[in-house]
């Protein structure tokens, strides 16, 4: 299963310190040798200020108490550069620690920044001094407090480019610390401030909308609205453009929210293109699925990846998250996802055929004979299927559905319109990334 791993796809998308929860869930699926994992733990930690983490990781990884000694050199140069900051920032902490005090802060940026240096003689260099040691308490790993002072600092922060990096420190925080409802509000403020027409310039756009949707992963796949989610942010022209073009991987998500999500189906039919159009770029068993139920009518080959799938999906750091029941551990969206997918292959064999024979139904739906009939009854019981059921001859018969003109014309001049604003948009696009002449 290690071919269809996204990890090294992902992980240049996102921040080091947000690879280590997908390297855990590798560890222990056990997807790699673990002295791999070990060494790439190892390889992340060079760069950050985590060395006792790196110095237990070094002593599992060579069995040995000893560690080397550039490890503890980086360990005592680490200690007297946060009392450093510490010391530096020390002034607007005490400041935003007295709540009396903090009640005189008013949303006004200027009047805060004046009133800091009248009264209390804190100026530019502690604040900035704030950002430092934040960055370097969550370059320790010490989220809690990295959220809580980058959150103070862009109260007080007037450059749009270092308050855009503390707010994507702050989302980073946040989803190490699986606060999902507040990381889900950082990511749409993020959102706004990127899809701003004032953001730097287009190719940043582009490269900040991909990093953004590499993060939002683990929001959208823990959050509880957040398959909904998922749809809204990376369906958008905008963001799908993004992902055709430098980031089709992660169509494997996209993919999986449609599955288990059966109210989008109206925007379902132009991803089934967009599927089709990118299988040259990007496929694994869940995109092939899709392409095989709803592309190629390839029954049989679809029966065949919905096994291929349920794999993918346990050994998936985003899809494959365990639920604790009892003595038992599940993954909820897998079973959503299995029961989903014998229901997008009923729905289109049924349009291709009036009558069915049951047992040849059930085998492409890879259910034995007595739970794919107990599965098809409420199925149309609760479903606007218009078929019934010929015990005797072991059928399902379907009643002809024929389609509504008036509907399909609406639904072609609604697609058109689509077309037409998707490409008004990028040669707006495109004129605006042209140097003034």
């Amino acid at each position: 299963m290690a071919t269809y791993d996204l990890t090294p796809r992902i992980a240049p998308n996102l921040d080091r310190h947000l690879v280590f929860p997908l390297l855990e869930f590798l560890q222990e699926q056990q997807l790699y040798p673990d002295e791999q994992i070990l060494k790439a733990k190892i390889e992340l930690l060079n760069n950050t200020n985590m060395v006792d983490y790196a110095m237990d990781i070094h002593k599992s990884l060579y069995h040995t108490d000893d560690v080397p000694q550039d490890m503890v050199d980086r360990r005592v140069e680490v200690v007297a550069r946060l009392k450093a900051l510490e010391d530096a920032a020390a002034p607007l902490v005490t400041f935003l620690q007295n709540p009396s005090a903090v009640q005189e802060l008013r949303s006004d940026k200027q009047y805060n920044l004046q009133m800091l240096k009248d009264r209390y003689q804190i100026g530019p260099d502690q604040i900035e001094a704030l950002y430092q040691y934040a960055k370097f308490q969550f370059e320790c790993g010490n989220y809690s407090g990295a959220a809580d002072y980058l959150y103070q600092y862009r109260a007080l922060c007037t450059n749009s480019e270092r308050s855009l990096s503390a707010l994507w420190g702050k989302l980073a925080a946040e989803i190490l610390m699986q606060n999902w409802d507040i990381a889900l509000e950082e990511l749409n403020c993020l959102k706004e401030i990127i899809d701003s027409k004032s953001f730097s310039s287009p190719l940043n756009q582009v490269q900040s909308r991909i990093w953004l949707m590499h993060w939002s992963l683990f929001i959208f796949f823990n959050h509880d609205n957040g398959r909904t989610q998922i749809i809204d942010l990376f369906n958008q022209d905008k963001y799908l453009n993004a992902i055709q073009t430098s980031a089709p991987h992660l169509l494997r998500y996209l993919a999986t929210a449609f599955i288990v999500n059966k109210r989008r189906r109206p925007q379902f039919k132009e991803f089934i293109k967009v599927i089709q159009q990118d299988q040259c770029s990007y496929k694994d068993p869940i995109t092939e699925f899709l392409a095989c139920v709803y592309v190629n009518y390839e029954f049989d080959g679809a029966q065949k990846k919905m096994k291929e799938c349920e794999e993918v999906i346990l050994n998936d750091p985003f899809l494959g998250k365990r639920v604790e029941e009892g003595n038992f551990s599940t993954v909820p969206l897998k079973d959503e996802f299995l029961e989903n997918a014998r229901l997008f292959i009923f729905e289109t064999y049924c349009r291709i055929h009036q009558r069915i024979d049951m047992k040849v139904l059930f085998e492409k739906l890879n259910l034995n004979y007595e739970e794919g009939e107990r599965w098809i009854v409420n199925l149309i019981r609760n479903s606007k299927l218009d078929a019934k059921i010929d015990t005797e001859m072991g059928t399902v018969i379907m009643e002809p559905n024929q389609p509504n003109v008036y509907e399909q014309l609406i639904d072609h001049a609604k697609a058109l319109q689509g077309r037409t604003y998707k490409l008004v948009g990028q040669l707006l696009e495109h004129a605006q990334a042209q140097p003034a002449r």
